[in-house]
């Protein structure tokens, strides 16, 4: 198989599987093929290496049909040539099966990662999704199995062994509901609703487990304990979703569908999947007839196209695809009424253009809106709000604290909102985040604390405090976090408990994912939080040595010398990484900095000046780059520099600033107010921009 230059050959000698390929090194080598996982549409392969890792290949095999364009080898990154530096390349972490995949993939999987040599002992009870993955230990199944006879009595009357109820069969439980409903159709509405309202949420949070984007947050999952005891979903982030919460990246599906109607109705994974032969209960629109009028909903009058056609699909408009690792097509499970208007506005995808990708999403605007005339939906969205938070447009602040009191908005979209208002964290974002901190919904809280981030530590104690001790161990792990930067002088007793506590749990959390630099990065940082200064070195050691190149640990750590006032120590291992990685902005930034405290100010700006060109959409290395010239009595040439960042950032509060505050400090006043201006127009409340306002129109 060639993937640019590189050619691999598979073989097979003795009844075992091999490929010759490029190796951590680069050189070709032939490696064994110890398993396969996955099966429809591809096959991935493990490569199993002496240190207990089981790496994936990124050559993989697609098992559709051949007149599907199966039945090939292909490569994961087609377009991309993947040399053993870079850290896609099959040998580096972001492919290592035991930390990425295998806690799906297999049953009761125990990772035993040994941090102190850098090695594995992973073990599993099955290779796939078992019984067990989902319902949990079954030796209790097995006994209440073997003792059934004949001649046993009704299966409503009998009771196991163990006095349980004979419905459990012995299991840890079932996902089924304990009373399970119907759907109704209402007379009234010509609607279906559920005929007994959800008794808990067990079957979501299983099935979240590995259909989710999240991020591990303890090693010591039990079966039925609470999803955000053990991990932290993703809310809607632009690496992942689009603004308007349709999937972008790998999601997963979990994320997506507690946006839809559906969720919040009530619908579960089994009113549409059946678990055990993972096939749909119907075929096609049958699927949707179940709760949905098909005399409504499957007929032209609805959906305006060809009876049978594509676009008379009730998943083609309300669950577009998007096709990942290449192949394996994945439907997005927000279920939402297509809304080109909103592509129009937010530059967002539509299930009309996906279709009709020859036309514009202005055409299929008009193409809704002659259809369904003033019925047509248009009113406001939640991805109209996250678009300009992310952006930092005008209204952003107004329209998060909009979504975040918004009660109907889905609670991922309203917590990514408040998350984002740590960006506009005014007194009135401040308390919108205060009071999000006590709402019900878990994902709420979380996005409370993230928007705490941003807050002054001194600001942040009174707030976070009130979920110190909330009884989910992820919403408890993220207020550790923001309360590590407290002084302990001022945990008054009542909160020094519960903050050990929290820190305990969060040092647990990163101990989890143990094999990645990330986790020592977060430990030392938190350490450095307590001015537990030889325990954050140690930690940013760990994560340069568990997967270098690490550069952010060589940052955090120059900046702990520079806590320490060790300034020579902070350039020399800034230097020390600029060897390896000569063209990493964030690191000639970082050594600026530290030539401005040592007083060389002329070699400072030579390293702004590289941070910049090198991270040109970067407004933070540029509004420094500016801030140094502007140093130096280099005006024009400081403008200058803030200027081209203005124009790819219009928004950007903190380029706008200082272009208002240099101009006045050079007597440029009329330059100054139309900044002030333009700045005070992003947020009109923020009463510094209207202070400075008037210093320079007086």
């Amino acid at each position: 198989f060639a993937h640019f230059d590189m050619i691999s050959t598979f073989s097979k000698k003795n009844e075992k599987f091999f490929v010759n390929t490029d190796g951590p090194d680069g050189i070709l080598n032939e490696f064994e093929i110890s398993h396969t996982f996955g099966v429809y549409p591809l096959q991935q392969y493990l490569i199993p290496f002496s240190d207990g890792r089981y790496q994936v290949l990124s050559i993989c095999w697609d098992s559709r049909p051949k007149k599907e364009g199966g039945q090939r080898w292909f490569h994961l990154y087609q377009n991309e040539r993947i040399n053993y530096e870079d850290e896609l390349h099959w040998t580096k972490p972001s492919q290592n099966w035991n930390f990425m995949c295998a806690e799906c993939h297999v049953t009761n999987l125990e990772k035993n990662y040994d941090l102190s040599t850098g090695t594995y002992a992973t073990t599993w009870f099955a290779l796939g999704v078992s019984c067990e993955s989902c319902h949990g230990p079954a030796a209790e199944h097995v006994a209440w199995a073997e003792s059934r006879t004949v001649s046993d009595q009704s299966y409503a009357e009998v009771k196991d062994q163990h006095g349980n109820d004979e419905r459990t069969m012995g299991l840890t439980f079932r996902l089924k509901e304990p009373h399970p409903a119907q759907w109704v159709l209402d007379p009234k509405t010509m609607k279906y609703a559920r005929s007994l309202p959800l008794e808990n949420d067990v079957q979501l949070e299983i099935c979240a487990r590995c259909h989710s984007r999240r991020h591990v947050v303890s090693d010591d999952y039990v079966h039925g304990e609470k999803f955000l005891d053990h991990y932290r979903p993703r809310l809607l982030g632009e690496d992942v979703y689009h603004a308007d919460g349709q999937m972008d990246g790998e999601v997963y599906v979990y994320g997506s569908f507690i946006q839809s109607r559906m969720y919040h109705k009530g619908v579960r994974c089994t009113d549409c999947h059946d678990p055990h032969s993972l096939e749909v209960v119907a075929p096609g629109n049958a699927l949707c007839s179940s709760c949905h009028l098909p005399e409504l909903f499957d007929t032209p009058n609805h959906h305006f196209h060809m009876t049978d056609s594509e676009g008379a699909s009730c998943i083609a408009c309300h669950m577009p695809g998007r096709k990942y690792m290449v192949v394996d097509l994945r439907r997005d499970h927000s279920i939402r009424i297509p809304r080109p208007d909103l592509s129009v506005k937010l530059g967002t995808p539509n299930a009309c253009n996906d279709c009709h990708d020859n036309r514009d999403a202005h055409w299929a605007s008009e193409a809704i809106a002659n259809w369904y005339g003033l019925e047509r939906r248009k009113e406001f969205h939640y991805g109209e709000a996250l678009h300009a938070g992310r952006l930092g447009l005008p209204d952003a602040s107004m329209l998060l604290t909009r979504l975040a009191k918004d009660f109907k908005a889905p609670a991922i979209a309203r917590a990514t909102g408040i998350s984002l208002l740590g960006r506009y964290l005014n007194l009135n974002a401040l308390k919108t985040v205060r009071d999000c901190m006590l709402d019900q919904n878990p994902l709420i809280r979380i996005g409370a604390l993230d928007a705490l981030g941003a807050a002054e530590p001194r600001l942040r104690l009174p707030v976070v405090s009130a979920v110190l001790n909330d009884p989910l161990r992820t919403v408890r792990i993220e207020a550790a976090s923001q309360v590590a930067a407290v002084s302990t002088d001022t945990l008054i007793a009542k909160h020094r408990h519960a903050t050990n506590r929290a820190l305990d749990e969060f040092v647990a959390a990163q101990m989890a994912n143990a094999e990645r630099a990330n986790a020592h990065l977060n430990l030392g940082n938190m350490y450095v939080d307590l001015r537990r200064y030889k325990e954050a070195e140690s930690s940013y050691r760990t994560a340069m040595r568990v997967e270098p190149p690490a550069i952010a640990a060589y940052v955090n750590l120059a900046d702990l010398y520079r806590r320490q006032g060790r300034e020579k120590d902070c350039e020399q291992i800034l230097q020390e990484v600029l060897g390896f990685a000569p063209d990493m902005a964030s690191v000639h930034h970082a050594l600026g900095l530290s030539l401005v405290r040592q007083q060389r100010l002329a070699e400072a700006i030579e390293m702004f000046a590289r941070a910049a060109a090198i991270a040109p959409d970067d407004p933070q290395f540029s509004y420094v780059y500016a801030l140094a010239l502007n140093q130096f009595d280099r005006y024009e040439e400081a403008m200058e520099v803030l200027e081209l960042i203005y124009d790819k950032q219009p928004n950007n509060r903190q380029i706008l600033w200082a272009m208002a505050t240099i101009s006045r400090d050079h007597g440029q006043l009329s330059k100054a107010a139309t900044y002030a201006g333009k700045l005070l127009k992003l947020d009109p409340l923020d009463t510094s921009v209207q202070q400075l306002l008037k210093q320079v129109t007086r």
